[in-house]
């Protein structure tokens, strides 16, 4: 591990709510340039199109998004995983467009004085040193969890992002792959988010949202999951499930959803294809108990997502 060798991030920041960037900027870690948003029609609320989708603007808080009766009507698992973040204090300051842009909660990314693969270090502290919080699908270079409770849920609606200079990007297009241990993003320098659209809701669908965490309030996910599902004649039609905590970014259980579609809407089913979350895991010496937590969360959302 190196230490006492970490530079400060120096580069221009944008601050919304400032959530995120004020902790850095308390801790040492940020230091350059701050350029303050300002809210504007196309950035702060939800407009509605008349096929049912909805355009959210980055800047709108957490908090507006989790109590939006309409939102959860048309989106459960979104405004469910909205209100399951952080505490009511932060969830009404911080924005849709923070959450996705927010920086590694490593603890060893946060400490100044120690250099890692996001601050220009040559390798990764966590692999080697205490990872009990970090990933069990290791993807990449750099093993922290991304810490978007928002991407996940998004990515389990197949939304997509607008920035200030491309639209129609996945939530895998904004995050990558998780193979880039350097960055928590793609977006480019000076890039902003300005809207995430979302696609209209199947016709029947139901979706739940769950996390495992490690107290009872105002703490990080260990694990969490996603998931949307059409079920007709007491079959699952169409099945999307996205998880969190577990990688280097949110991933899509595509096996687990393949297993379940066009299968009966059975406890029996579901904890068959609950097995098929671990599928392509490598966990660290100290996360192999996330694979357990996987597999009985997406059990639990399917079960309640049947009933």
């Amino acid at each position: 591990m190196s230490a006492a060798t970490a530079p400060a991030m120096t580069a221009p920041e944008f601050r919304a709510a400032g959530t995120d960037l004020s902790e850095r900027r308390r801790s040492g870690l940020s230091c350059g340039e701050v350029i303050d948003l300002t809210a504007s029609p196309e950035t702060i609320g939800v407009a509605w199109n008349a096929d049912g989708s909805a355009r959210v603007g980055a800047l709108t808080a957490i908090a507006a998004i989790a109590s939006d009766a309409r939102l959860a009507q048309a989106y459960p698992g979104i405004t469910a995983a909205a209100l399951g973040l952080a505490t009511p204090q932060i969830r009404h300051m911080a924005t849709l467009g923070g959450n996705l842009a927010q920086r590694s909660r490593c603890w060893y990314y946060r400490n100044p004085q120690i250099a890692c693969l996001k601050k220009g270090g040559a390798d990764c502290p966590a692999r080697s040193g205490n990872h009990l919080y970090h990933v069990a699908f290791d993807l990449g270079p750099c093993v922290a969890p991304h810490p978007s409770t928002m991407a996940m849920a998004l990515m389990a609606y197949g939304a997509k992002v607008t920035t200030d200079r491309r639209s129609g990007l996945s939530i895998t297009d904004l995050l990558g792959d998780g193979s880039n241990g350097a960055a928590d993003n793609l977006l480019a320098p000076g890039e902003r988010i300005e809207q995430i659209e979302l696609p209209a809701p199947l016709a029947g669908e139901c979706a739940h949202y769950k996390r495992a965490i490690s107290r009872s309030y105002a703490e990080w996910p260990l694990v969490e999951v996603c998931a949307r599902a059409v079920i007709s004649g007491g079959t699952f039609r169409e099945v999307h499930i996205a998880v969190g905590g577990i990688a280097p970014v949110p991933l899509q259980l595509t096996a687990c959803a393949t297993a379940l579609e066009g299968k009966p809407a059975t406890a029996a089913t579901i904890a068959q294809a609950a097995e098929l979350a671990t599928s392509g895991a490598k966990p660290l010496p100290m996360t192999g108990y996330k694979l357990e937590l996987l597999t009985g969360l997406v059990r639990d959302v399917m079960e309640r997502i049947a009933t």
